[in-house]
């Protein structure tokens, strides 16, 4: 216990954590004259665990009810402080050999096989669908909202979301689009409603695709908008609009070449594309241990880095790449506000355990935006550089009618002659 108090103590440096060890003892610190967030060791495997991989052990502690939070908030309230002292780093010394080992051991654990990633899927969104009735919004967008100011409701931000990734797509009707992780069907269902395309979308969940199903054969949509249950790498056809909205963190950096030469074998030479993932400020790294573990098992957030070269080998054009920055967090620190309230609800569908374990993850991300690094963003991508207006404006939603032709073409420069 001496030892990880040592080390903690060089880690925490701005606010105040009291770390309560199994035999009662208390450890102040970092600045002691501020407001304490307190946490208890209730044995003390748990303190030997946190010295050798702290990025598992804090997670399964706190699940198990071996770490508890005594005072001065929550988990989030602990994890807060640690990530903030910790920023894009992982402690110095030991913990930086270990994350250095992981990031030797990425491309490995990245394969992403059709069968690997069926049952990756399964693990997370073939959960009981009670759960997500929980925490999201009623349309059940389970990806970053758009928030125009923080006080935005959750149900106003995810339906910016949804407006801003269809004017960025450019619709006209008619068109064929394809929704890569269709998810429960929202924004398939938003987009043919607003912009009168036909939407296929594709979802390695069944309980994804059973509620999609549902929802277009309530709405009257079954004939222009169709969910299968499908690998996006067996998808035919070619496509005049192309979206992925909170997939692409599943593909796997092994497999991002060929994701990227699908989207451009899928897509008409006059097509758009729009790709929105989570990915990572700070360059390539690894997937966090505990939600590779529990939560995402294969997910990983890319850096652009990563993703950019393949793009320029596929033939595609990046006509525009947004990044968000804190509009995930508010997104988080929404879904656990209500994930929280509905606690019991939650217990009734698992168990205490999962609760914790699910509050965590909820937590963890939250400040992963806030403290470390992660933001999302948004890649607009065509073949052509002619495809789309030559500046931006048409990417807020209702500044270009929807009647007026989008004029691209590039005026002949006069002969000097």
């Amino acid at each position: 216990m001496r030892l990880l108090s040592a080390v903690l103590r060089k880690l925490v440096r701005h606010g105040h954590l009291t770390l309560i060890d199994a035999g009662g003892r208390r450890h102040e610190l970092g600045e002691i004259d501020k407001p304490a967030v307190t946490i208890r060791l209730h044995d003390r495997a748990v303190a030997r665990a946190l010295l050798l991989n702290p990025q598992l052990a804090l997670g399964e502690a706190y699940m198990d009810g071996r770490l508890t939070v005594e005072d001065g908030g929550d988990i989030a309230a602990v994890l807060d402080l640690l990530t903030r002292n910790l920023g894009v780093s992982f402690g110095g010394g030991y913990w930086e050999w270990l994350n250095t080992a992981r990031l030797w051991m990425k491309r490995r654990m990245q394969r992403n096989t059709p069968q690997r990633a069926r049952r990756n899927v399964a693990h997370h969104y073939d959960l009981d669908g009670g759960l997500y009735d929980l925490f999201l919004d009623s349309d059940k967008q389970y990806s970053c909202a758009f928030y125009e100011t923080p006080d935005d409701s959750l149900e106003t931000a995810q339906a910016q979301k949804c407006r801003r990734i269809a004017a960025k797509l450019a619709l006209e009707p008619g068109q064929r689009v394809l929704d890569i992780g269709s998810g429960w069907g929202g924004l398939g269902l938003h987009l043919a409603q607003s912009a009168s395309v036909d939407v296929t979308g594709v979802t390695l969940s069944q309980e994804q695709l059973k509620i999609a199903q549902g929802r277009a054969e309530r709405l009257g949509l079954t004939e222009r908008v169709r969910f299968r249950l499908e690998d996006y790498r067996r998808t035919e056809g070619r496509f005049d609009r192309i979206v992925s909205v909170g997939m692409f963190e599943h593909v796997g950096v092994t497999h991002y070449q060929e994701y990227f030469d699908r989207l451009s074998q899928m897509l008409t030479d006059d097509g758009v594309a729009l790709v929105h993932s989570i990915g990572r400020s700070d360059g390539p790294g690894v997937t966090n241990p505990w939600i590779a573990k529990y939560i995402f098992p294969g997910g990983y957030t890319p850096a652009l880095s990563e993703v950019l070269p393949a793009i320029e080998r596929s033939g595609l054009i990046v006509t525009d790449v947004e990044i968000l920055r804190l509009h995930y967090a508010l997104t988080l620190a929404e879904w656990r506000r209500r994930f929280v309230a509905n606690w019991d609800r939650a217990k009734r569908l698992h168990d205490e355990r999962f609760c914790r374990m699910w509050e965590f993850y909820l937590a963890g991300a939250e400040m992963g935006f806030r403290n470390q690094g992660l933001m999302v963003f948004q890649l607009q991508l065509a073949k052509r550089v002619d495809t789309l207006p030559l500046v931006r404006d048409y990417m807020t939603p209702g500044h270009v009618p929807a009647d007026v032709k989008r004029q691209t073409t590039l005026p002949q420069q006069k002969s000097a002659a």
